[in-house]
């Protein structure tokens, strides 16, 4: 009797536990996708195509579907990158991080979170930039993973014996395998074996090499700003981040440097104060200019409907923050630097009008706006709470701000050719939404999107050598939304033990510094790149003095020649005494202590550079001193001759009729050019009477009958002629005129010793 009162109690007991069940797994749901939501992963930035280049977001290999690679094109996690023969991408990750894919190369995007960024590199090669590395920045290969733990300029490759070579031209990099564990430093390179028991090969870069690749680099990197200063390999390595984004970019000051395309802003735009925003961009448009309204739409698994600007600054400001309308133009209002920026597809509002015509407007600062990404049936899941109504968008009511398009023309590229122009009254009428897949004729365009784009044609063969081959990482890549990543793409994560255990290295870092001391000009010469540089810069400054009539900066510069000519002999003739010397050295001492010597060398070469730059700062500084002491003597001997002239007042009218009329527009020449032309004939025949040295002068004066010496004196322009040499006047200097011969004779023997006059005079 008392189990059958029982039962109904344990029945009642039943469907409490398992309604407490249901409500706990409900939860557990809703917390998971809400916690996969923000782990949602970041987008990197295809920032150059040059040539072909194409994009596969499908991770079955036997039906990939790759589309033609455009700039400001998003990439995320599973995305595939390949490039064909003489074609190059330049991809932009958060960060202040870059990679450069070289031709026949195969990158796969594996993780793209706030904590990691991994790629796996299949064959080909490829050349990073890392300016701020987060906890784990990866490359995987098929012969182990090569982690970037400081900032510096990298090379990943698989040369043609299918083994791994990762170089580091700065900074420094841990190289973890199934055969242990191993790190490089700046100026090292290590080939690592994929298969077999062969020890891995640690050398040293190739200087000449390296200046090349570093100098092809930053030429297309920055083609407006780079002056061709890394070519030496030497000169990057004593200032590498010269041009690091963040010290040379404004934007990256009210920007995080965590957004990819930051620097673009600088070249296309402009900051202003904007009231209630604070420092907003704003771009280099013409009138009637709207955002949106230049690019295209196309369907980015997971985020869904992704915006696409043909403009070449179109990434940051089309995919963070937002758009406000002031004072007649459109400003960018970004996020402010201290908060984790996060990404978006488009911070847009859609409009849909009927089944005839679609619009969009930009989000303005105080729109609300929910962050989500699709699962695998393309239902939404959001961060945080769903519950967003919008019945009114700030920017709707700015004249041009929405843009209107027919369906048919949703797919294609937009311009502003193709936009309808609708009356404000409609356009009040039209409920916006921020879920594009949310409203069914929206739906289905967004995924018409991606089937209009140009298609990218990669051999079966190349797919299934490439993109077929295993790769090992440290850490697997774990997405909540691809839960079969690691498989699809055939990523291994290396073993505990592997880790854990030193890889065998070959050290040949020794042998390859022979080679070096064996070119001998790369010790000599490489290094005095700035000394070189400095006199260089010096005969210019020369050059432009001597053009001016300066014979003192003229002499300078044929002494700076001649020696740089015969530093440059000397080192010719001194590169196999030094070869052989450093050969000499190298072998009497210990392996450990060739490093620490070619660093001092480096820095004696440094310390004779700067003691060279401050000798011709010295020497134009004396240069400068001559000049002006050259100048003054030259007022004071115009002071002198001033009574002479002033002393036959009836023959000026005279000596203004003779004057060639260019001699009357133009100045008097100052003495010391006189004497120039009187030197001339002085070096090719002995010294003549002072009446006949005149007379070789070519001047105009030679075809009438030549004069008595003070008469001569006399035909000179008068003093008035130079306001900056004319002395008070003659009462004010009561000195006995000297008789004009005497002057003619002395003027003569002046220019011949080169020293002054004598006190009488």
């Amino acid at each position: 009797m008392n189990k059958i009162r029982l039962w109904p109690h344990g029945i009642l007991i039943v469907l409490a536990f398992a309604t407490v069940a249901a409500i706990a797994a409900a939860l557990w749901m809703k917390y998971e996708r809400s916690a996969e939501a923000k782990a949602l992963p970041n987008a990197a930035r295809i920032e150059r195509v040059e040539g072909q280049v194409g994009v596969s977001q499908s991770l079955d290999t036997s039906n990939s579907q790759w589309v033609e690679a455009k700039a400001n094109s998003p990439i995320t996690v599973g995305d595939r990158i390949y490039t064909r023969d003489n074609s190059r991408s330049q991809i932009a990750f958060t960060g202040r991080n870059f990679a450069t894919v070289d031709p026949n190369t195969a990158l796969d995007v594996l993780d793209l979170s706030a904590q990691r960024t991994q790629v796996a590199l299949r064959n080909g090669s490829a050349l990073f930039d890392v300016g701020s590395p987060a906890e784990l920045f990866e490359v995987a290969t098929p012969c182990g993973a090569v982690d970037f733990e400081q900032p510096g300029m990298y090379q990943v490759a698989i040369n043609e014996s299918g083994n791994a070579v990762a170089t580091a031209y700065s900074g420094g990099a841990q190289v973890v395998g199934q055969g242990g564990a191993g790190r490089i430093e700046k100026g090292e390179n290590l080939a690592i074996p994929c298969q077999g028991s062969s020890p891995a090969v640690l050398s040293r870069v190739d200087a000449g090499q390296a200046g090349t690749v570093i100098d092809n680099y930053y030429r297309s990197r920055y083609p407006r700003s780079y002056d061709g200063r890394y070519r030496s390999y030497y000169t990057y390595l004593d200032d590498p981040y010269y041009y690091d984004p963040s010290r040379r970019y404004n934007s990256y000051n009210y920007v995080s440097d965590y957004i990819p395309g930051v620097n673009d802003l600088d070249d296309y735009g402009d900051w202003q104060y904007v009231s209630d925003y604070g420092y907003c961009w704003h771009p280099r448009v013409d009138n009637g200019w709207a955002p949106y309204q230049s690019g295209y739409w196309t369907t980015d698994y997971p985020y869904g409907l992704t915006w696409v600007s043909n403009e070449p600054w179109g990434y940051a400001p089309y995919h963070y923050g937002r758009w406000t309308y002031a004072s007649n133009n459109w400003f960018w209002v970004p996020e402010s630097t201290g908060s984790y920026p996060t990404y978006s597809p488009a911070l847009v509002a859609f409009l849909p009008f009927n089944d005839s015509s679609v619009g969009w407007v930009a989000l303005g600062p105080s729109d609300p706006y929910a962050p989500r990404y699709y699962d695998s049936n393309w239902q939404p899941v959001y961060a945080g709470s769903r519950d967003v109504y919008l019945n009114r968008i700030a920017n709707m009511s700015v004249p041009g701000a929405v843009t209107v398009v027919p369906v048919q023309q949703f797919t294609q590229v937009i311009d502003p050719r193709v936009v309808n122009r609708v009356d404000p009254q409609t356009i009040a009428q039209v409920r916006p939404v921020l879920d594009p897949l949310a409203v069914n004729p929206l739906r289905a365009m967004a995924f018409r999107t991606r089937d209009a784009r140009p298609r990218f044609d990669v051999p079966q063969a190349i797919a299934q050598r490439a993109f077929n081959t295993p790769v090992i990482t440290s850490a697997a890549p774990a997405q909540p939304f691809r839960r079969d990543l690691a498989r699809a793409l055939r990523v291994q994560p290396v073993a505990d033990q592997a880790r854990n255990q030193k890889l065998q290295i070959a050290d040949q870092r020794a042998a390859a510094s022979q080679p070096r001391a064996n070119n001998g000009a790369q010790l000599s010469q490489q290094p005095n790149i700035a000394a070189e540089q400095a006199r260089e810069r010096q005969m210019a400054d020369l050059a432009r003095q001597a053009s001016r009539g300066d014979r003192n900066a003229r002499q300078q510069m044929q002494d700076l020649r001649k020696q740089q000519v015969e530093q440059q002999r000397a080192a010719q003739t001194n590169i196999p005494t030094q070869a052989q010397g450093e050969r000499v050295r190298q072998q009497m001492q210990p392996p450990q202590s060739q490093r620490e010597s070619l660093r001092q060398q480096q820095q004696v070469q440094r310390e004779a550079a700067r003691q060279q730059m401050m000798t011709s700062q010295q020497q134009r500084h004396a240069a400068a001193q001559q000049q002006i002491q050259s100048q003054r003597q030259q007022r004071q001997m115009e002071m002198r001759r001033a009574p002479a002239v002033r002393s036959a007042p009836q023959q000026q009218p005279l000596m203004r009729q003779q004057q060639p009329r260019p001699q009357q527009q133009a100045p008097r020449a100052a003495p010391q050019q006189m004497r120039q032309q009187q030197s001339r004939p002085q070096q090719q025949a002995p010294r003549a009477a002072p009446q006949q040295m005149r007379q070789q002068q070519p001047r105009p004066q030679q075809q009438a009958p030549r004069a008595a010496p003070q008469e001569m004196r006399q035909q000179r322009p008068p003093a008035q002629a130079q306001p900056q040499a004319q002395p008070r006047p003659v009462q004010a200097q009561p000195r006995p005129q000297a008789p004009p011969p005497q002057k003619q004779q002395a003027q003569p023997e002046q220019k011949g010793g080169g020293g002054r006059k004598k006190p009488g005079k």
